[in-house]
Parts: structure tokens; C-alpha cells; sequence
């Protein structure tokens, strides 16, 4: 046993210190990034905000919204490979893939990818993105498993995760992922640290893990811990090549979902409710089961996002999302707002 007595942060902890700017518009302010992949040799370029590979999030109809801003789908792991395909391939950004098919790490979701490299074989389609999602991305297993999965697909570019620590991040990039998803136990359906104990402030995990990929031509997804646009900014700033949202895109028609009254259920993806049948007895449901505001349209939300995002840069004098992290100092704060009003907000 021992203890890490480094201070380790979340994005509760900071706020960002305002620089001086020369800009006079938000409007001027550029959110497209554009990345060359480790492994793959792929290229991307679009606003890298990402909905969550979760029930009432990681939709196709998602996908098809977000794309009109530029931004990124890693679907739930249920569809069909043939709904996939049929669906979205009529649908393109500037030429760019502009979502993610997500598979797990058993024998069904290994035949499962073989469906999609016959399509590609026979049909050519071309499959630009597989998420290999699990809770727990320090499984042996799963490491072998993302290098079996390169092996599979040589020229599609691999996201894979959980992980919080550079050892691991570097680990999966030298295996053959390409961005690797960092977060245990932040999301606000999730609750992993609440069962195991285990996890890793979200802030620190993000700089770390960026710093780690970074040094070797990877890239990282921040997924987890947002709860406002604020916290989107703070992701970036601390080196996240891509921002994943998975509650902060809950609740609207694109996510689909029952709405009954005013509320729409939302749940955790390792909650017995998203397991379903294949929940084993031997595990303890690490996700909860909530409903939330329904919403409406997920556009008000996105405007939201990208405003603030924005309205951040201009504050730290940033030019472009690709300037944010060089132009970011963290302050340390016990108190981010005053939120004396929070309760009974009614508009803005």
C-alpha cells in the first residue's frame, strides 16, 4: 500500500485566469481542430465536441443533428451493423466520417466487427472509427483486445478506453489505439467510485493522460465530469483533444427515450436498466437511473456550448480551440459561483 500525496484536481477546483485579448468579436473565435492519427494514418477535422456511446445520447438521429455543427457520434454499442450503414452513409461532413461504431470486448461484439469487415471487403464501405468502450480499460484482456482489433482494421482509426493514468494511455497507444477515452467514475450517471473506490479527479487525469499521449503522436478524449459549458472549456484548456458529453446531451428529442410527463429516463451504461439480460449476478450495478428534464430539441444546448466556448477563448485571448490550452493558466478556487439563485432560475 501507499499514498500519492500529490495535489490532484477536478474541474471543480479551477477557474481560468482572463488575459488580455485583441479580439472584438466572439464570432472571430475558430472551433474546428484538425488531427493525423497515430496508428491509422487518418485525418480529422471538425469541431471535436463528442456524444457519449450511451442509451438516449449515441443516436443515429444524434449524429445526424450534431453533424450539421461539425461534431462527433460514438454510437451506442445496439445497432445493427446494416441500420449503421444505411443510415448514416448518406450523410457526410467535408468529406470527413463524423461518427464512431462501439463495440465491447467479447466473442459476439468480435463477430460483430467481422460483419463490418465484410462490408467493407465486399460492399466498400469505409468504417473510419471503432470506440472500444469498457468500464475498466487496465483488463489485460482489453489491452490484447484493442491489438487484435488493429490487427482487424489497419487503416480505421481506433478510440478505446476507460483509463485515468499515463502508464496505461501510453500502453494502449503503443498497442495500436489511436485516442484513448480518460475518465473513471465522473459522469454524473455513473457511480464506480461510489461501489469500487476506484477512480481519479477528471482535471488531473486529463492533464496527465494528455501530456502522456501527446508525447507519443496520440490523442485523448476528456470523457466525463462536464456539467456546464464551463467544464467543457476547462478540458480543453487542460489538453483534451476531444470533449465526450454524455448528460449534458440527455433529455432531447434526438436522444430519443420515452417522455412521460416532463421527464425522460437516463441511466448509467453500467447500470443493470442498460445491461439488461446480459447482466451477470456476480457483478454490482455501477450505474444509476435517473429522469431528467425533458428538453426538447438538443440545438439550444449546442448554441449553449459553443458560446461559451467561445466567449472562454476570447477571455484568454485565443484565437482558435488550438490556442485555448497554451493560453490557459488554472487558479485554484474553493468556490467557483454564487449560486444563491440556482433554484429558481426561469430563464436566461
Amino acid at each position: 500500500m501507499r499514498i500519492d500525496n500529490d495535489v490532484k484536481l477536478d474541474y471543480s477546483d479551477v477557474l481560468l485566469r482572463p488575459k488580455r485579448s485583441t479580439m472584438g468579436s466572439r464570432g472571430e473565435v475558430g472551433l474546428e481542430r484538425s488531427y493525423t492519427f497515430r496508428n491509422s494514418g487518418r485525418t480529422y477535422s471538425g469541431v471535436p465536441i463528442m456524444a457519449s456511446n450511451m442509451d438516449g445520447v449515441g443516436t443515429t438521429e444524434m449524429a445526424i443533428k450534431l453533424l450539421e455543427y461539425g461534431m462527433f457520434t460514438c454510437l451506442v454499442k445496439s445497432y445493427d451493423v446494416y441500420d449503421v450503414i444505411g443510415t448514416l452513409s448518406k450523410h457526410t461532413w467535408e468529406g470527413e466520417s463524423w461518427y464512431a461504431v462501439s463495440t465491447g470486448v467479447s466473442k459476439k461484439d468480435l463477430l460483430k466487427l467481422n460483419q463490418y469487415s465484410y462490408e467493407i471487403d465486399v460492399n466498400k464501405v469505409d468504417l473510419q472509427y471503432i470506440c472500444v468502450d469498457v468500464a475498466n480499460g487496465y483488463s489485460q484482456n482489453f489491452i490484447d483486445r484493442v491489438s487484435q482489433i488493429r490487427d482487424m482494421f489497419p487503416n480505421t482509426t481506433i478510440i478505446a478506453g476507460n483509463v485515468v493514468t499515463p502508464d496505461i494511455t501510453e500502453e494502449l497507444l503503443l498497442r495500436g489505439a489511436d485516442i484513448i477515452k480518460v475518465g473513471i467514475g465522473p459522469g454524473s450517471v455513473c457511480t464506480t467510485r461510489i461501489k469500487t473506490g476506484i477512480g481519479y479527479p477528471q482535471l488531473s487525469a486529463v492533464i496527465e493522460c494528455a501530456d502522456a499521449a501527446h508525447g507519443l503522436g496520440g490523442h485523448i478524449i476528456a470523457d466525463g465530469g462536464c456539467t456546464s459549458p464551463g467544464d467543457i472549456v476547462k478540458a480543453f484548456a487542460a489538453g483534451a483533444d476531444f470533449v465526450m458529453l454524455g448528460g449534458m446531451l440527455a433529455g432531447h428529442d434526438e436522444g430519443g427515450g420515452t417522455v412521460e410527463g416532463d421527464k425522460v429516463k437516463f441511466y448509467g451504461m453500467s447500470s443493470k436498466e442498460a445491461q439488461g439480460d446480459e447482466f451477470k449476478d456476480y457483478r454490482a450495478s455501477e450505474g444509476r437511473v435517473v429522469e431528467i428534464p425533458y428538453r426538447g430539441s438538443v440545438d439550444p444546448t449546442i448554441h449553449d456550448i459553443l458560446g461559451g466556448l467561445r466567449s472562454a477563448c476570447t477571455y484568454v485571448g485565443a484565437r482558435t480551440l488550438k490556442q485555448l490550452s497554451k493560453c490557459a493558466t488554472f487558479v485554484r478556487v474553493n468556490n467557483q459561483f454564487n449560486g444563491v439563485y440556482t433554484s429558481n432560475t426561469v430563464g436566461e
